[in-house]
């Protein structure tokens, strides 16, 4: 290629050790030349890489290589034995997702490498560069001399060029519902974050300069860039720990029980470390590097994979109207309770129900370390779930089956068999499965190479039984949606039931930053849709609330992507808001067409989005806690067409804390060269339906 080029080193080399004097590099382009990617073994033979957009610093460079604890030994020194380079330029289509079809181009330099150890470990350092960034990951080929090795360090580094603003969560081995923070990288800390949150169950701090990945950072000069990997399979969760002398981050791997990262077998692979980076924020929301870095789906016959929308027995729970356990006397999954819901869903259009406190167990499944807890196959006695599939199949709706294993993952294996099986003979296609709690086996941490595996074997396991998987209190997606379209969602982040936490809740600004940074691995199971924002519905002492406008929640279901969309509140509460509950009914969870047409991480985001095979689209706009006007483009309609728009916007007089359910809706014939103005009250929004005329 045009773009590579070398120096020639002269070396003597033996097996153990190699004296260089001059170093090797090699440079390599996006296709279309603004990312420049510079990889050099020096004449010690240290591997470093660094980036550049539009010669512009992006990462330093940075050192690349591993330390072993089997055998031991520290992969810092290598010769090069050889490169090799490619171009790749592709379009593939999803089975479900936010298009109809990805791009995939990219520029690859692979470095065949060996160390200066012994015995000489052999190692493929693979590069692709895109035009939104870079992917890298080691490939350990078959040699005869190294077979199984375990990970004790890997020491992957991102240096930074300044000290930049940064969005980050604490690094924790346990959790990632935390509030995003906002500061200079020079002032993480994220044990004094982390102390501020008292509502999450679990946590595994690592320490103060540890941060969680993605990792969004935003330049002086207005770059974005985002730390992250793609396609996490048989290996934990990379977090990154800060060196703030030399700005620069260091991979911190997710340990099992032991301590030891990763236990691996020639031939293998790392997932892909990743840079996305972009002088356009709206660019970066826009990426598709990370599906594009994951293998194609593993499913030969995906047609039974359906994108959903649905309703749930969940909230009333999380609000004190009802309880999970059958003890008590607010037992909420019962059979008349949940014929309520079929029939609601079956009357406004909604595909499933999901129940959760079905299953015997929930009077002691949380706390206690405790293996035995649930067999996933048990109902309460209240609660005669072949009645309920039978109404629900009446009726058109599906039941949406919850597996929560509180932790006792190895209860769960045993009996993922029957608990699937059970499924199937209830004509149940889709599970929500949990986590919350310490693992068993003991020790393990939910982000670690142990769990991971495991849920990739639930994915592999329910698409076995053509059961679609919704993840909850799992390590956050890396894109795997493309390998798996079974797991067509995950929690792994902040979401809508935090609003009822007492002690921070969920901020306005806390769904304007999700999309740069949780989101850029997967869909996420948020649950919007939430109508009554304050929380003392059914117990007055309660202080809690919903931090935004009724706007807001509706332009939610755009501006955090799913296939999988839960409208979280109460029957009730809908039906004191019919006509705004319109959109929650209009609006579809499969895409053929989206657009960010502006963004500001912390700030605002505004999306359009085409239905899977209609002519209409969708848009949502949403804000921080302060009131904004956003001008709409409308040119992403056809040209030449009408549509008739729908508006559901913020009240003038709305605002999430004083009027946060005052709500108009518009209808106005517009064109795609029509012009809008968006007004968004605090903690606001806006949602509209564009319908071709």
């Amino acid at each position: 290629m045009k773009s590579l080029y070398f120096l020639v080193t002269l070396c003597w080399l033996s097996t153990f050790s190699a004296v260089c004097y001059s170093q090797t590099t090699r440079t390599m382009s996006s296709p279309d030349k603004r990312i420049r990617l510079t990889v050099s073994v020096n004449a010690t033979g240290e591997l470093t890489y660094a980036l550049t957009l539009q010669g512009q610093p992006v990462v330093q460079p940075s050192a690349l290589g591993f330390t072993l604890s089997k055998p031991t030994l520290t992969l810092n020194r290598f010769r090069l034995v050889s490169t090799d380079s490619s171009q790749t330029d592709e379009t593939w289509k999803p089975v479900w997702g936010e298009v109809a079809q990805i791009r995939n181009q990219y520029n690859e330099l692979a470095l065949r490498l060996a160390g200066q150890t012994s015995p000489a470990v052999q190692m493929v350092v693979r590069f692709r560069v895109f035009n939104d960034g870079l992917g890298f990951r080691y490939e350990f080929p078959q040699q005869s001399d190294f077979q199984h090795f375990v990970v004790a360090d890997e020491n992957t580094e991102f240096r930074m060029a300044a000290d930049h603003q940064t969005f980050w969560i604490p690094g924790d081995y346990d959790t990632n519902e935390y509030l995003y923070n906002t500061t200079k990288l020079s002032e993480i800390d994220a044990v004094a974050a982390a102390a501020k949150e008292k509502d999450i169950a679990l946590q595994a701090i690592i320490g103060p300069d540890a941060v969680q990945t993605p990792l969004l950072m935003k330049t002086a000069s207005g770059l974005y860039i985002s730390l992250f990997e793609a396609a996490v399979l048989n290996y934990p969760v990379m977090h990154v720990r800060l060196d703030k002398a030399r700005l620069t981050f260091r991979a911190q791997l997710v340990p099992d029980a032991v301590g030891n990262k990763a236990y691996l077998q020639t031939p293998t692979k790392t997932p892909w470390r990743t840079v996305i980076v972009s002088d356009k924020a709206t660019d970066l929301l826009s990426s598709k590097l990370i599906l594009n870095l994951n293998e194609p789906s593993r499913i030969a016959d995906p047609s039974w994979i359906k994108p959903q929308k649905f309703v749930g027995m969940w909230w009333e729970m999380h609000v004190g109207k009802a309880n999970w356990p059958l003890a008590g006397g607010k037992h909420g999954a019962n059979t008349a309770n949940v014929k309520k819901y079929i029939d609601f869903a079956a009357q406004y259009g909604f595909d499933g129900v999901l129940v959760e406190g079905w299953n015997v167990g929930w009077e002691d499944w949380f706390g206690n370390w405790k293996e035995e807890v649930f067999d996933f196959v048990t109902p309460y006695p209240d609660y005669d779930i072949d009645a309920l599939t039978a109404y629900a199949r009446q009726k058109g709706v599906r039941l949406i089956m919850h597996h929560e294993t509180s932790g006792s993952v190895t209860n769960y294996e045993r009996r993922m068999d029957a608990a699937f099986g059970y499924m199937r003979s209830k004509e149940i296609n889709t599970v929500k499965t949990g986590y919350v709690g310490r693992i068993i086996p003991r020790g393990e941490h939910h982000d670690g190479q142990w769990m991971n595996n495991h849920y990739q074997r639930v994915a592999e396991k329910a698409a076995q039984y053509k059961v679609m998987v919704d993840s909850h209190e799992s390590s956050r997606p890396t894109g795997l949606h493309r390998t798996y379209p079974n797991w067509l969602a995950s929690e792994a982040a902040r979401g809508s039931e935090f609003n009822n936490a007492p002690t921070l809740g969920i901020t306005p600004e806390h769904t304007t930053i999700l999309p740069f940074t949780r989101m850029l691995g997967g869909p996420m199971d948020f649950t919007p849709g939430l109508f009554h924002m304050r929380l003392n519905q059914f117990e007055s002492t309660r202080t809690t609330r919903v931090r935004t406008t009724l706007a807001k929640q509706l332009a939610l279901f755009v501006t955090l992507y799913s296939p999988l969309q839960m409208a979280a509140d109460l029957p009730e509460n809908y039906l004191k808001y019919l006509d705004a509950f319109q959109f929650v009914r209009d609006v579809p969870v499969d895409w053929d067409d989206t657009r960010i047409l502006a963004a500001e991480p912390g700030e605002y985001v505004m999306t359009a989005r085409k239905g899977k095979g209609s002519n209409d689209w969708f848009l949502g706009a949403i804000t921080d806690e302060n009131s904004r006007s956003l001008p709409l483009p409308l040119d992403f309609l056809d040209a030449g067409a009408t549509y008739e728009a729908t508006l559901y916007r913020d009240a003038d007089n709305a605002d999430w804390d004083t009027n946060p359910e005052a709500y108009t809706i518009e209808k106005q014939r517009v064109t795609r060269v029509s012009k809008l103005t968006l007004r968004l009250a605090k903690g606001g929004g806006c949602a509209i339906r564009f319908r071709k005329l």
